[in-house]
């Protein structure tokens, strides 16, 4: 467990790029450090956003490769650092413009390549936290969750969404796997985990448990 556990987590969420994707910093009040969580666009803004704050990000996690969770990360961490990660399935994906989208659906073929992975099943102890990887293919075939169990947050990417999940019809996507994903790995967590998903509105498991019709 980390060993840097002081003053109250703070989430903020930033929606950023052209199909309103939600990038969070998740960050412990007086600290100086933060995890920024797919920043898929706009890296100069949530640049600034963590400048004010007084904030630099230790650990940038990606919950998958597609390009509009992705696109902020050479900006962000030309200005300001931080160590990229994602999930080990997913290097290949995120690294290949035709099976990231950026060229089928933005035309501008972009593609990186995160230095440092992560394992399913692996705590990841950065910012004053601990992120327990979880593998939850379907979305993508190396797309994962972060949990904050001591917080009771689920950074959920393109998984799951309030009332709905994921599409599966790009690369590596699976409409069978994203349902067991959703079903054996995030809805079994406690009812007060706050699902933070990629898209729209912040929810949680016991809302998605009763209202989701893919559950």
């Amino acid at each position: 467990m980390s060993d840097s556990k002081k003053g109250e987590a703070r989430v903020k969420m930033l929606t950023v790029g052209p199909v309103a994707t939600n990038c969070y910093v998740l960050y412990r009040e007086g600290a100086d450090v933060c995890a920024v969580i797919d920043p898929g666009a706009s890296g100069d803004r949530i640049a600034e956003f963590l400048k004010k704050e007084g904030l630099r990000p230790e650990v940038i996690l990606l919950t998958h490769g597609h390009f509009d969770h992705y696109e902020g990360v050479p900006e962000l961490t030309a200005r300001m650092g931080g160590k990229v990660y994602i999930l080990d399935k997913e290097k290949e994906l995120i690294s290949d413009p035709h099976m990231n989208g950026s060229l089928g659906l933005m035309g501008n073929g972009s593609a990186i390549e995160p230095e440092f992975t992560v394992r399913d099943g692996e705590v990841l102890s950065a910012a004053g936290f601990d992120f327990k990887v979880i593998h939850t293919p379907g979305h993508t075939g190396g797309g994962c969750c972060y949990y904050v169990e001591d917080e009771d947050l689920l950074f959920a990417g393109d998984t799951i969404f309030m009332e709905s999940i994921g599409r599966t019809d790009l690369p590596t996507g699976n409409m069978r796997e994203i349902l067991d994903s959703i079903r054996e790995k995030i809805l079994t967590l406690p009812d007060q985990t706050r699902i933070m998903p990629g898209h729209g509105p912040v929810t949680d498991v016991a809302y998605e448990t009763a209202n989701n019709p893919y559950a």
